[in-house]
Formats: structure tokens, sequence, C-alpha cells
């Protein structure tokens, strides 16, 4: 086995004793909750998110009322989630598709899924991952883009190259899980801002750790 697939298997070997209930933070009951939440994350923060669903769920409990939504009602509901004209005409449009094209049910495939208005990959993987229990690809959002590069694990800043570069050396049983292990890792430790690198468990295998007497990032490592 190649070296940084070892070193990989050891990472997620530790987040996992730190975080064996790791999970996605989106509150949800289906495939369509968890759908509707990640298009409404988008620049935005799950607690938020976590905040505004209730109220449009209790307004629109499936694709078919969501189609039928008026475009002012649901900006008003959804307004503090940011860039809510955009999301409420993908929410509106991904119901229409969901009903027209799907009888009322999301689909649980990538290309359907992607197919539908507002949903890109990223998007896509959440809802099959965490829905379908369905491992197409790895959620590349902010903290595992930052993380793995961190590592080493890829050079590279695009979400895309980086989810080819991850799907390469992480089991494929283990891609959903992946992606829940270095976000609650970047909310607890590796924190964007203040990174937590003295205390951190994956300080040995992380080239691009701070030393903690300068504070100064070492991107080749001791």
């Amino acid at each position: 086995m190649p070296a940084r697939k070892r070193r990989v298997l050891r990472i997620i070997e530790v987040l996992r004793r730190l975080f064996p209930d790791a999970h996605t933070a989106l509150d949800h009951q289906d495939p369509y909750e968890l759908l509707v939440a990640t298009i409404l994350s988008a620049q935005c923060t799950d607690v938020r998110v976590n905040m505004v669903t209730p109220a449009v769920f209790r307004k629109y409990p499936d694709p078919s009322s969501l189609a039928r939504a008026r475009q002012a009602t649901l900006e008003r509901i959804i307004q503090s989630t940011g860039f809510f004209r955009n999301k409420t005409r993908n929410l509106i449009g991904c119901a229409r598709g969901i009903v027209s094209e799907h009888g009322g049910q999301v689909p649980d495939s990538m290309e359907a899924l992607t197919s539908l208005d507002g949903v890109g990959r990223k998007t896509a993987n959440v809802v099959l991952g965490n829905a379908f229990g369905k491992n197409e690809g790895i959620v590349v959002d902010t903290h595992v883009n930052r993380i793995s590069n961190l590592l080493g694990l890829t050079s590279h800043k695009d979400p895309i190259k980086v989810e080819q570069d991850l799907m390469e050396v992480v089991p494929h049983k283990d891609w959903t899980d992946f992606s829940h292990l270095f976000i609650w890792h970047g909310r607890a430790t590796c924190i964007a801002r203040r990174p937590r690198c003295a205390e951190c468990a994956l300080y040995d295998y992380c080239p691009g750790r701070q030393r903690p007497d300068s504070g100064h990032q070492n991107p080749k490592g001791d």
C-alpha cells in the first residue's frame, strides 16, 4: 500500500476515536429535507439553516408543495440564510424538477440530482451519502479543502480537483464519513483563523502545522 494511503488510514483512525459520532449537522428527516437544507447552506452556517428549515418544512412539507411556492413568500422565510432570492429560485426549480421528472421523489443518482436546479456535485454528494448511504464522492467544503491541503493530501484548491485527489487515497467505504470527520476536526481544533496545532491529534501527520515556538506555518514539516 502506498505511503500516502497508509497515512490517510491512520488519520481516519485518529479522527474516528476523537469524533465517533461525526455526522452532518443539518437537521433532516428524509432526502427531501436534507436536499433543501443543503441548498440553503451555501454561504451560510448550519446553525442558521437549522433555525430556518422548520418553518420551511411546515409550509412546504414535500417537493409538490415547494414546487407551488410563491417566490415572495419563500424569500421571506429563508431571507436570513443569505442570497435568498437565488436560493428561492433554485429551491422552487429543484422541486419542480423532482415533481415533473421523478414523480415527486428525490432521485438517488449523481446524474439525476445534478440535473436539478441549484444542485451541484457537492450538494449531490451530501444527499447521496447521508440520505441514501451511497458513497459516490467526497464532500469538499471549506474545512475539507483547507485541512486536506495542510495534511498534504492535495495541492489543489479547486473542490473538484481536491475531491479527485482524495478519492484516490481515501477508502471508498469511508468517503462520506471522511468529510464529517474533517469538518468536525475543523470546527473543534483545526480552526481556520486560530488553529490549535499544539493540541492537535494530527500534529505528527501535518506538514502544514504551526510551530509552537514561532506561530508560523511549517509547510515542509520538521
